[in-house]
């Protein structure tokens, strides 16, 4: 693999790798030092993988296997017995596949976020983390008229950009 195709391959995953060690380790610091160390075992080990399909895979199934390695360390250094983590949970591949279809679903959902204008960006943010026309409209010092107009348009919109994908977002833990 090439210093291209690296740097190619690091922009376009890293996020949702990010994104996906966090539902391990609930630490986006702990998540990203993750996926920087395998992403740096990838370039010094020079692994190459040819099929895109095969190299995701391996790639998430890497930082899944080093999550579960970094929460099985912390807890054997905190000794914490009020915590309970049942790692078989955590390795099984059901466990696996679903989160990284909410993963690929956030990215996809924040992708067509991007495109809606900033006025309507926000509020559908903030209806998006539950909180009402009322709440939203003190919050951006406008009329509930204007939060409701926003949200019918912003979600007009979405469901276009998002029709193709629908089934990832009708699993998706937020909608």
């Amino acid at each position: 693999m090439n210093k291209k195709d690296y740097k190619v391959l690091f922009n376009t995953l890293y996020t949702p790798l990010c994104l996906f060690a966090n539902k391990y380790l609930d630490s986006l610091d702990d998540s990203k030092d993750i996926v920087q160390e395998v992403f740096l075992k990838l370039w010094k080990k020079k692994i190459v993988i040819g099929d895109e399909a095969a190299m995701k895979s391996y790639l998430y199934t890497s930082v899944k296997n080093k999550s579960i390695d970094f929460l099985k360390s912390s807890y054997n250094k905190k000794k914490n017995l009020s915590v309970q983590i049942d790692f078989k949970d955590l390795e099984s591949d059901a466990f696996l596949a679903r989160e990284i279809i909410i993963s690929e679903a956030s990215d996809i959902i924040e992708k067509a976020m991007k495109t809606l204008p900033k006025k309507s960006g926000k509020v559908v943010r903030l209806a998006m983390q539950g909180l009402s026309n009322e709440q939203i409209a003190e919050d951006l010092s406008i009329s509930i008229n204007t939060v409701k107009t926003q949200k019918k348009l912003a979600y007009r919109k979405l469901r276009e950009l998002l029709k193709k994908d629908i089934f990832l977002i009708l699993i998706h833990p937020n909608l």
